[in-house]
């Protein structure tokens, strides 16, 4: 079999979906396949199941890459008010959780069905367990072998996402194929992913498994205050999982345990106060009961407040608010929700994510470099720059 098609696209993901239905619109002649044999994985498992799906106040600056005016363009053409209109208008019903996240009420299936259907409306051809074996170029289209036959195309776009969650499919594909055809990749990392520890401060955090507390995350100028939680491999939660993004190995990062608080102010005027207390209790007026207990026990001290020093005040305010810690590492690809860097953007026309070296090859997603903060920005990369490549093709 020897097929063409106006349009074809690898992924079969957000970004993949949302670029067949707008190619579809056209009236083009659309191919989707995904070597999976399910449709929209990532999908499916994001959001505890229920799908962040986009970020009430997600813009240019909600991302990272080495050109940070390139996704600007894509989002003046789609926001995320084009997006929720799309929801509305399959009345799928969505709730704010918080900071501008917005969740299916019911389930991430929802989303995926609603995208399918918008393929089914526009008659785009989708073909899941369809392996690419070669993708190449002639003078005026693009031709692929897989699996199931050999393919043309005038336009093909990439929308094979990054290296995360290798257990539903992600692989270098998108990667090999900017390298086959003399595209830069910048450096990739892991990123929203938790953080491991060295032996010495993993035994402090394994001790507190499960425990949560707010605090503020910092590394060099860059900060966030969400949750954080205690793992038996590290650190995790939101503000860990945002500042992974901006960690690079052997860099220290700043936690504030108590953010708000001066603990050396309050535990002085609680030797006042409360002289018969002790330090952990004193403590657990304002931490997890666990961590204060862990953290006197760190530092073997925990007699009546009246009895302590300065020195040890400040000793255990310092640690409460600025603990300093050097990550191991990161759990890597398997845990992280995204990759960080790509496909160049200078490879990229910001306006029609078109290669500029290769007329007719289109990139979108997560596979550029273009990361997004946690809680649906990611998601609206994937519908915006899909929307962008599928008026374009």
């Amino acid at each position: 079999m020897n097929k063409k098609y106006d349009v074809i696209i690898i992924g079969a993901g957000a970004a993949g979906l949302m670029s067949a239905i707008e190619a579809g619109k056209r009236g083009k002649i659309v191919f989707l396949i995904d070597h999976s044999t399910k449709i929209a994985e990532k999908i499916r498992i994001s959001g505890g199941g229920r799908c962040n799906f986009t970020n009430l106040y997600s813009n240019p600056s909600n991302f990272l890459s080495n050109n940070k005016h390139f996704c600007k363009s894509a989002f003046a053409k789609y926001t995320q008010n084009d997006f929720i209109d799309l929801i509305e208008k399959h009345n799928i019903e969505f709730f704010e959780k918080k900071l501008g996240q917005l969740f299916c009420n019911t389930s991430a299936k929802e989303i995926i069905d609603m995208l399918v259907k918008e393929c089914i409306e526009n008659n785009v051809n989708i073909d899941l367990e369809t392996k690419v074996i070669s993708l190449s170029k002639t003078e005026n289209e693009y031709i692929i072998k897989t699996n199931k036959g050999t393919y043309t195309s005038k336009s093909m776009v990439i929308a094979t996402g990054g290296l995360s969650i290798p257990k539903i499919g992600a692989s270098d594909f998108g990667y090999r194929i900017a390298k086959q055809f003399d595209l830069k990749v910048t450096d990739l990392f892991p990123a929203l992913v938790p953080l491991t520890f060295e032996e010495k401060e993993l035994e402090f955090c394994k001790s507190l498994a499960g425990v949560s507390l707010n605090a503020s995350v910092k590394v060099d100028k860059t900060i966030f205050n969400e949750g954080l939680i205690f793992t038996h491999r590290g650190i995790s939660g939101p503000s860990i999982l945002q500042i992974s993004s901006y960690w690079k190995s052997g860099q220290p990062i700043s936690i504030n345990l108590l953010p708000g608080h001066n603990m050396d102010i309050i535990l002085k005027q609680r030797r006042n106060e409360t002289p018969k207390q002790t330090l952990s209790n004193v403590l657990a007026d304002y931490l997890p009961n666990k961590l204060a207990l862990a953290i006197c026990n760190k530092f073997l001290i925990n007699q009546k407040i009246a009895d302590a020093s300065n020195e040890i005040l400040k000793k255990l305010s310092d640690f409460v608010n600025n603990w300093i810690v050097y990550p191991k590492g990161t759990e890597g690809y398997k845990t992280a929700e995204v990759t960080l860097g790509g496909i160049d953007t200078k490879e990229i026309s910001s306006s029609t994510m078109e290669c500029i070296k290769h007329p007719g090859l289109f990139f979108i997603g997560e596979v550029l470099d273009v990361t997004g903060h946690l809680g649906g920005h990611n998601f609206q990369w994937a519908w915006s720059s899909g929307f962008v490549a599928g008026q374009n093709v």
